[in-house]
């Protein structure tokens, strides 16, 4: 404890460490206070149905969560900054795939500063598409009597318009949060999303536990446990690296010696991060967009985490995803002649492409368990549901895009403030070695 508050101490007294922290607070909080802000021609006392159908509806569900609660409660940041996840996503696919993006992804600070223009005009038609799907899901029969009658010529044109500039706001405040805050401004907002919606899901189970006597809160007590042991495997599941030993060659210039230090290229279990549980859920989430958020008829397979469809669909989807975004992501190739320029081999493997060769084969064969265990990962939450009966807000933090999230954003934000410490002679957040984020993993929107 003492430890403890001697860091907190010590973070508080380097003043641009405590600057960042109030400033990353200060936007925050005016996320959160703008995502209860009703959509004008809406009557928030009626709005109970579509809460309903949002926490019967997996897809719709996890789309809550990530917005902190808004789409349920048609707030001005309903769709929150997930449009421009989407443009940030598929601006990464283009200029990993298109020689022409990939060059002008290489100019330099002009050329990200084109990307990012681009990525926003595609956010703003990304939002319209689901502004407009959205305004058909509120005027769908159960949610229809939330609308105003008086309001009803005005209700599509400006919900569309406030929906697009809201998400533009909460962009803005990401990326205000990067530029002059603490951590990954996007990550950061989407983490605040989801981990407000825990103590009402708490709440929740606790009351369903409650009523059962002793034997629901020894049940309760075990999914907490569960809870526990489920984020310290996702910990070593973002950490984990296999490290492959690197020698470098000796050289003699003048009277000092370089290299022949002996080193280690850490290679990622779970290179590809979240990206492959982001597009398998992007795909699934498809056929709910096109039956109007309902998820009526064939779409019910894709918006119900308990279905055994959904759980073997999303699986395979998660596990060739995985092995397609590391295979887009990591060039043995390049990493072999990284290692020859620098006079650098690993022990046992000539250099060029044998290197290139070994560095693919292990790679391989780590992406397989990680996929694997990422895809586990994803489908925890309908698990536990199954087998605990668990309510589905509270089972969403036992896994899936949301728990990976919230580790990975953790993770990389302590990161930054044990840099901040150790830059001036400080002692670390641990004891023992020093935290390691995400680093190197490339993620759509900084996630």
């Amino acid at each position: 404890m003492k430890k403890f508050v001697t860091t907190i101490r010590n973070i508080w007294s380097i003043e641009e460490l405590r600057n960042k922290i109030v400033f990353t607070l200060a936007l925050l909080f005016v996320y959160r206070v703008g995502s209860f802000i009703v959509l004008p021609g809406l009557d928030p006392n009626k709005l109970s149905a579509l809460h309903a159908s949002t926490e019967n509806n997996g897809m719709l569900g996890l789309l809550d969560a990530f917005v902190g609660g808004a789409f349920s409660k048609a707030s001005i940041f309903a769709l929150g900054i997930m449009p421009y996840i989407s443009a940030s996503i598929f601006m990464q696919l283009v200029t990993i795939l298109v020689p022409q993006m990939a060059k002008i992804q290489k100019e330099g600070e002009s050329g990200r500063k084109k990307i990012n223009q681009w990525t926003r005009y595609i956010t703003v038609v990304v939002t319209a598409f689901q502004a407009a799907a959205y305004i058909g899901y509120l005027s769908s029969p159960g949610n229809a009597e939330a609308l105003i009658p008086s309001y009803a010529s005005f209700f599509w044109v400006s919900t569309v318009i406030i929906l697009t500039v809201g998400t533009l706001f909460v962009m803005w405040l990401g990326e205000k949060i990067t530029d002059k805050g603490l951590g990954n401004g996007t990550s950061l907002i989407i983490m605040i999303g989801i981990l407000a919606r825990l103590p009402q899901a708490f709440g929740q189970e606790w009351g369903a536990r409650i009523t059962r006597g002793a034997g629901g809160l020894l049940l309760l007590l075990i999914e907490v446990v569960l809870l526990i042991a489920v984020i310290l495997g996702l910990v070593l599941l973002v950490q984990g690296t296999r490290k492959v030993p690197v020698n470098y060659a000796k050289q003699i210039v003048g009277n000092r010696q370089f290299g022949g230090a002996r080193n280690f290229l850490p290679l990622k279990v779970n290179a590809a991060g979240v990206m492959p549980i982001i597009f398998a859920q992007a795909i699934l989430f498809l056929p709910t967009i096109f039956t109007g958020f309902k998820g009526d008829g064939w779409a019910k397979h894709f918006t119900n985490h308990e279905d055994g469809i959904y759980m073997l669909i999303y699986s395979i989807f998660v596990i060739a995803f995985t092995f397609l975004y590391t295979a887009l992501i990591f060039n043995p190739k390049q990493m072999a002649d990284e290692l020859k320029r620098n006079n650098g081999f690993i022990p046992g493997v000539k250099p060029g492409q044998p290197t290139a060769d070994y560095i693919g084969t292990i790679m391989d064969r780590i992406t397989m368990p990680g996929a694997v265990l990422l895809a586990l990962v994803g489908i925890f939450p309908g698990l536990f549901q199954l087998m605990f009966g668990m309510s589905y807000s509270f089972s969403t933090f036992f896994g899936g895009t949301s728990l990976l999230i919230m580790v990975g954003v953790i993770l990389d934000t302590l990161q930054q403030i044990e840099t901040q410490l150790l830059m001036r002679q400080y002692d670390g957040l641990m004891t023992g070695g020093r935290l390691q984020g995400r680093g190197a993993t490339m993620t759509a929107g900084g996630i």
